[in-house]
């Protein structure tokens, strides 16, 4: 009379050996002479892996000397992408110590699966060559030098488009959108008073209040009327108001424009015989140019307003006092170096924002991505461009 272990081993794979606790069995393996033949049977699937792998590991370890491998495939029903990888695996163990390894027995409807296995990751993978932080810092910017000048040549090329359409504009006068431009000055210049008032006044009192706590010291306190009045309408003023429209209306604009490169409302435009550009982006930097030097001038206005108002409370100046310091300290050439200025940082903060927007690809993150791309370039190209300006009015004594 036969064991309960030996009953339980002849029964078919999968009838009743879970049931009593046994762990199938889906590689069995058999030496005979230099040959080796692994049986392998059931179902080779993923729902089986963590049962299959162990038993595969098992036969890999095993340190039989053979000439020859014979994977036996005929008691196997089903195969998916994990069990053929499994048995490639088995047979390529072999092959790599020197044994013929064959496949014999496998179902047909299984053979292109495993040739498709058998043919794939036959290179080992290359290990990732290790750079030194000196070879990644150059690599860095070698990488952003040639950004910038990719961005620097789309600039340019956007750049003649623009005087393209400003010329036909000039030719045919009644082709201007004049509706658009009143509509954009609205939004990028009415709207943002408030917030270009309140910034530029808490920047004037900032400065007058550091001033006099500063100049206090050598008994300098009416020299702060000097350092506001020159900082915030020659300086200041037009850096933080061209800052300020850079977050708000340039990063507006590209995320206008790059909505509608997303929906192709751009295409249709070309597809309908207009220009882009005169009707989307013209309008849009004349706006701003008009805008800018208007909000300059408030902005300046609130900052010298802030300071008087904290020399008043804080430093204890009345306010004639400060009005005639102020007409004392500053000229006519003060107040109109930050107004030189404000179109032009206005013209770059629009045109690298019109820029990026219609660089946008199809999908979401890249229209965040040049949308944030826009106003850290504005932002940059405003510090840098008040730099020349700086020098070049230093240059001529203005």
């Amino acid at each position: 009379m036969t064991s309960g272990k030996a009953r339980l081993k002849s029964l078919p794979f999968g009838v009743g050996a879970n049931s009593v606790g046994v762990e199938p069995v889906f590689l069995q393996s058999e030496l005979r002479g230099k040959k080796l033949v692994l049986s392998a049977r059931g179902d080779w699937v993923a729902a089986h892996a963590n049962e299959i792998e162990p038993q595969v590991e098992s036969a890999l370890k095993k340190q039989t000397r053979v000439d020859q491998i014979e994977i036996d495939a005929s008691k196997v029903k089903r195969v998916d992408t994990i069990g053929a990888w499994l048995i490639e695996r088995l047979k390529r163990n072999w092959e790599s110590g020197g044994a013929k390894a064959a496949i014999v027995g496998l179902d047909p409807r299984y053979k292109v699966l495993l040739d498709e296995v058998a043919a794939s990751n036959r290179q080992p993978p290359v290990p990732p060559k290790r750079e030194t932080p000196l070879a990644d810092t150059l690599a860095y910017i070698g990488m952003s030098a040639a950004e910038s000048w990719v961005d620097l040549k789309a600039l340019m090329q956007f750049l003649g488009h623009v005087m393209v359409a400003a010329g036909r504009v000039l030719m045919r006068p009644w082709s201007f959108r004049f509706t658009s431009v009143v509509n954009q000055i609205d939004r990028v210049g009415f709207r943002a008073v408030p917030i270009i008032v309140l910034i530029m006044f808490l920047i004037g009192a900032i400065l007058a209040q550091q001033g006099i706590f500063h100049f206090r010291r050598f008994g300098a306190e009416t020299y702060v009327v000097d350092m506001v009045g020159i900082l915030v309408l020659r300086e200041v003023g037009v850096l933080i108001v061209s800052i300020m429209i850079a977050g708000r209306s340039g990063s507006a604009y590209t995320a206008e424009l790059g909505s509608m490169k997303m929906r192709e409302e751009i295409d249709a435009l070309r597809v309908m015989g207009f220009d882009p550009v005169e009707v989307l982006i013209l309008p849009r930097l004349i706006a701003l140019i008009i805008a800018m030097p208007l909000l300059t001038f408030i902005g300046s206005m609130s900052g010298l307003f802030g300071g008087g108002l904290v020399t008043w409370l804080y430093g204890g100046m009345p306010p004639e006092v400060f009005i005639e310091r102020l007409r004392d300290a500053i000229s006519r050439s003060t107040f109109e170096v930050g107004m030189i200025k404000a179109p032009f940082m206005a013209f770059v903060i629009g045109l690298i924002a019109c820029v990026e927007g219609l660089r946008v690809a199809g999908s979401a993150e890249s229209l965040g991505e040049h949308t944030t791309a826009s106003v850290v370039k504005a932002i940059f190209l405003v510090i840098v461009l008040d730099g020349l300006f700086a020098i070049f009015f230093a240059g001529i004594d203005m």
